[in-house]
C-alpha cells in the first residue's frame, strides 16, 4: 500500500462511523468534565438554564435565541434571524462538532467574557434537548 493511500485510510478510519449528533456531543464534553473534575454528576438541564439566562455583560444566549429556545431568535446587534437553538425545534443544530465548538468560543466569549467549560457546554445542550417552549 502506497504512503499516500495508508494516510487517507487512516483518516477514514479516525471519522466516526456515525455523524455527531447533540447527544454524542453532549456525552464527549460530560466525559471532558469528569477528567476534570471528578465531582462533575454529569450534565444537568437545570445548570444549562442558567448559564442560558446568565448576563454577567450587556446581554445573555437568550437576549438573541429568545427565552424559548425552540423559537426563533433575532441577534441584538444586526437584526439578523436566528434558527432555533433547541436542537428539538431544528433538527440541524449541534451536528458537526468542529462548528460546535467555534460557535461555543465565539459566543461563550461574547456573552460570558470567557470560554465555557466542558461541563458548561454539557449542561447548555441537556437544557437544549429538554426545551419544549418557555423557560
Amino acid at each position: 500500500m502506497s504512503r499516500k493511500a495508508l494516510v487517507a485510510a487512516t483518516v477514514l478510519l479516525a471519522v466516526p462511523a456515525s455523524a455527531d449528533t447533540p447527544e454524542s456531543l453532549m456525552r464527549g464534553y460530560a466525559e471532558q468534565a469528569r477528567t476534570t473534575s471528578a465531582s462533575y454528576a454529569g450534565p444537568s438541564p437545570a445548570a444549562g438554564r442558567r448559564l442560558f439566562h446568565q448576563q454577567p455583560r450587556d446581554w445573555s444566549c437568550a437576549t438573541c435565541h429568545t427565552n424559548q429556545p425552540v423559537a426563533t431568535g433575532r441577534h441584538a446587534i444586526t437584526g439578523k434571524t436566528i434558527a432555533p437553538l433547541s436542537p428539538v425545534a431544528n433538527p440541524e443544530r449541534f451536528r458537526d462538532a468542529a462548528k460546535v465548538e467555534k460557535w461555543f468560543k465565539r459566543n461563550c466569549t461574547d456573552t460570558l467574557g470567557r470560554l465555557c467549560t466542558s461541563a458548561e457546554k454539557a449542561d447548555l445542550i441537556s437544557f437544549l434537548l429538554s426545551a419544549q417552549g418557555g423557560t
